[in-house]
């Protein structure tokens, strides 16, 4: 089963990768964990990445494809995998289009999780995180015991920079923007899936097993 899940930021996507991961036996695919990899074994695209990670620069799609293409070369992902955070736009699909023609791979199935924008702004505006343990809240579905204090350590909660309402706006726009062109492009080849994303994540859950005739 290879697999890409799209969707906008806080629609689950690293969640239900989690379960795929463990209901098909598949390796889950992180544009930014082989990034860090790559970059932290010193490998060739690694250090290309690096170049312009570190002059904050975006790293060319033709890079970010050739580090995805080694990663689903690797012998666990014979099986399969699922993508998750790459593609994020059209010229990147396009690429690894071309990259799995030429491994002689073809993509089972693209799965789109939506979310409404308001759904997603109250999900990611109401996560706190514990900077001292790392244990994870949310102020409406999973909040601590004691308010703004961490069940774990005890320590104060904190709201990240990026779950900030006017930041999680304008990371919204630029999916809108960039990412969600995908939906129609995967649909006119044939390949998408949309689903609904609950607010229960194995009411997502069965609603992807569902779409995928599991």
């Amino acid at each position: 089963m290879r697999l890409i899940l799209l969707g906008a930021p806080g629609a689950g996507k690293g969640t239900q990768a989690a379960v795929l991961v463990e209901k098909f036996n598949i390796p889950h695919v992180s544009t930014g964990d082989i990034f860090r990899s790559n970059i932290k074994n010193g490998t060739e695209l690694g250090k290309k990445a690096k170049e312009y990670i570190d002059r904050g620069a975006l790293v060319p799609d033709e890079i970010t494809v050739g580090i995805v293409k080694d990663r689903i070369g690797q012998p666990d992902c014979e099986k399969g995998f699922i993508l998750d955070g790459f593609p994020r736009t059209i010229p990147q699909a396009e690429y690894l289009e071309e990259a799995l023609k030429s491994m002689g791979v073809e993509l089972d199935y693209v799965i789109d999780i939506h979310v409404p924008d308001s759904e997603i702004i109250k999900r990611l505006s109401g996560r706190r995180v514990c900077p001292v343990c790392g244990k994870s809240y949310h102020i409406v579905y999973n909040p601590p015991k004691q308010e703004g204090i961490c069940d774990g350590c005890g320590s104060a909660v904190i709201q990240r920079e990026d779950d900030r309402e006017e930041t999680v706006i304008n990371r919204l726009k630029a999916y809108h923007e960039q990412t969600e062109p995908l939906i129609e492009y995967y649909r006119e080849k044939g390949k998408l899936l949309a689903v609904k994303g609950c607010e229960n994540i194995q009411d997502t859950t069965r609603e992807i097993l569902k779409a995928l005739g599991v």
